[in-house]
């Protein structure tokens, strides 16, 4: 009988987590039939059906979903293994798989990919977009180095950092912009457009207003900034944007900005890792770069 191979335990990983074939086949740089091929020999190995095989996915078996709790482990105690090997090296090279979330990623990720090759030869920065509560997820499971992420996440196991701080800006229709610029309170009577749920930018928004975050917001939410800020230039309302964005998101809208009262609604980025994560002092170092980065950035 053949052994079982840590490729193979990818691949099944892979697969348990996209419940696709194709998509799994993407995710691991492989074709769907070697995908297949390898998920077979390993079913075939281990005695037992992992999976069990419909029109249009695929759902872990019972014994398949025991089976993936144990080889999760064993893939995060490997990367351990492989993170403590490259801690011990003089400067961090290799693979570093970075998350980000999307209200920040548009604006920063060129400067810091930058900054991380020049201050970083041989760093090959692997990069995953996506809201704070799946990166949290995937760090947590050993799929993501690091993330750079909206604080305090306040989750057991992690170590946060904070970068930087910035403010959030009001963006309305251009006839609006000799208004008076509304406070919290005035705010959450307007037809206010926000980011859809999941994202902790639609959170950080609701709070300022005194809003309840479960309140149906039937047409009122979008999927970027990008589509808000045109929502406002259309004139179906009025949205808030962190002030890293303005320069991006406004230049192409016939909207107007400006700048809330003390104390203005504020964010805090940081980056955050696994607290046992043998690179945490590397990491500690990319922080550095990602807010030196991020201070000489216009906003």
């Amino acid at each position: 009988m053949k052994n079982i191979t840590l490729k193979q335990l990818r691949y099944f990983e892979a697969l348990a987590r996209h419940r696709h074939f194709g998509h799994a086949a993407a995710a691991c740089a492989i074709s769907q039939p070697a995908l297949s091929m390898q998920i077979k020999e390993l079913e075939d190995t281990i005695g037992a059906t992992l999976f069990d095989r419909g029109a249009r996915d695929v759902r872990l078996t019972g014994f398949g979903q025991g089976f993936a709790t144990r080889v999760r482990d064993i893939l995060a105690r490997v990367d351990d293994l492989e993170d403590l090997a490259r801690a011990a090296a003089e400067r961090l090279v290799g693979r570093l798989r970075i998350g980000v979330i999307p209200t920040v990623a548009p604006y920063l990720l060129p400067s810091i990919i930058g900054a991380l090759a020049r201050s970083h030869a041989g760093l090959d920065v692997h990069v995953r977009e996506t809201i704070t509560p799946r990166l949290i997820d995937e760090l947590s499971d050993g799929r993501l180095d690091t993330a750079i992420v909206a604080l305090p996440v306040s989750e057991p196991g992690l170590a946060e950092v904070a970068l930087f701080d910035e403010a959030f800006v009001l963006v309305r229709a251009r006839a609006d912009a000799d208004k008076p610029v509304p406070d919290g309170e005035a705010l959450a009577r307007m037809r206010l457009l926000l980011l859809e749920e999941g994202h902790c930018f639609r959170d950080q928004a609701l709070s300022f207003c005194n809003m309840p975050t479960a309140v149906p917001r039937e047409g009122l939410d979008g999927s970027s900034l990008s589509t808000l800020v045109q929502m406002v230039g259309a004139g179906m309302g009025v949205t808030l944007i962190p002030e890293m964005a303005l320069g991006v998101e406004t230049r192409s809208a016939p909207v107007a900005v400006a700048r809330f009262r003390e104390p203005q609604p504020r964010r805090t980025i940081g980056m955050v890792w696994r607290q046992s994560s043998p690179l945490a002092p590397q990491l500690m170092g990319v922080a550095e770069v990602v807010r030196d980065t991020a201070g000489q950035t216009p906003r």
